[in-house]
Parts: structure tokens; sequence; C-alpha cells
């Protein structure tokens, strides 16, 4: 579904990516782990369009993205839920979910009822403000919009930041379904290492720009594997 190879970044004369290599195949949870400033949000901006790479490539169902605007990804079948969220505060949960329509053919411009299925809080409260959402409703809110998408392969950066434990057995629960149940390939950016294990199929860890460890989520459990994530 999506092969990255060889990606290098850079912001002015900083390089954040050194040559970045993975891979998320469809019905499969991918998670990439690491330490706090080692480029894994400078990896999932530079897939979805929203950073350009220096150099290096990015295939989507064998189509090299190229230079393509971030809109353009979004309509291919590309969705993200960024790191803090970025839901609109002032709008209503049912506004932020429709914003999701914005890559959708006229016809599509529905909410799907898997949305309120996985997250039936947004359905409760659909005419509540974003902003005045708890942290882990926010969080369900940006994952509900990005699957009005209709999404082929779903980004998310650290969707357990800061969310009590309850959503994150929800979000959990949700991702599941979402490669079962849909067979959407997903790419997760995660620090909460017992979540990553539970969840993926593969893992990738980077340290300073570099993947430096590829393997099954059960290389978790290896000492030299946990060496690349304490601190």
């Amino acid at each position: 579904m999506l092969t990255v190879s060889d990606l290098t970044l850079h912001y002015g004369a900083a390089q954040a990516l050194r040559g970045v290599s993975l891979e998320a195949r469809p019905a499969s949870i991918t998670c990439v782990l690491g330490r706090n400033g080692v480029g894994k949000t400078s990896l999932m901006r530079a897939i979805v369009g929203h950073h350009r790479p220096s150099a290096g490539t990015i295939a989507f169902e064998g189509k090299a993205l190229g230079r393509s605007a971030a809109y353009d990804r979004a309509r291919s079948g590309i969705a993200f839920v960024p790191q803090g969220r970025e839901i609109f505060p002032l709008l209503s949960v049912r506004e932020n979910l429709e914003t999701g329509f914005a890559p959708l053919r006229r016809g599509e411009r529905t909410i799907p009822d898997h949305v309120f299925e996985l997250f039936p809080v947004l359905n409760d409260m659909l005419g509540r403000r974003g902003g005045d959402l708890s942290g882990g409703q926010q969080q369900q809110l940006a994952i509900g919009r990005a699957l009005v998408t209709r999404p082929k392969l779903l980004v998310l950066d650290e969707p357990t930041e800061g969310i009590q434990p309850s959503i994150i057995k929800d979000i959990g629960r949700a991702i599941r379904y979402l490669r079962d149940s849909a067979g959407i390939a997903i790419l997760l950016v995660e620090q909460y290492l017992d979540f990553c294990r539970e969840l993926a199929d593969e893992v990738n860890i980077m340290d300073r720009g570099l993947i430096v460890h590829t393997g099954p989520a059960a290389d978790l459990d290896r000492a030299d594997v946990r060496g690349y994530l304490t601190v």
C-alpha cells in the first residue's frame, strides 16, 4: 500500500530524516517508535504531503507521489490524524466530521455508520462544539474525521498522548477493527510500548533520523531493541 524509500528531509541546514525506508501493507498495523525528536512526526508529515522531502521516494499503491499536494494525497486515500488532534474547536462535532467530506465526490458525502459504532460518544455529542470535548473525546473526533474520508491508509501520530486509559482501550479496539474488518493499512507513531506491542504487526524504531530496527512486535521484549527507546 505504502512504500517509503531512502527518504531524506531537511529544515534549512538541519537534517531530520536520513535515508528512511519502510512499508505499510493492507490489513496490517505498522508502528513507528522512538524517543522524542528522532524524526517520527517529520516522517509522517512527509508521507501525507505536509513537508517536502529533500530526496527519496514515497509510493502509494505502486504510484510515486512525487510533489503531489496533501489534498491530492487525501483524495487518493491517505488520511492523517495529527499529533495534538487539531480539531476545529468552534465547530460542532457534526461540522468537524463533515470537514472530512472535502476529498469526496458529492454522492459520497455521508458520515459512515462505523464512525458512530466505533465512537458512540460522537453520536451523542453531534451538536456540541469540538472545543468543549475532553482530550480523549477530541482524539476520537479526530480519528472519526479521518475515517469520513474513506481512507485506504490511515496515518496516526501518537493517538494515545494525554488520553485516559479507558479511551486508549476504545482507540485500540477501533484500530483493530479497521485492520481486521475494513482492511485498512495503518501507520501508527506511538511511544506507549504496551499499546504498540498489543496492536502492531510490525515495528520500526527510529533514532537520529534513521530506521535502526524493523521486526515483529514481539521484538519489543528484547533488551537490545528496548535499548533504542530508553532515555
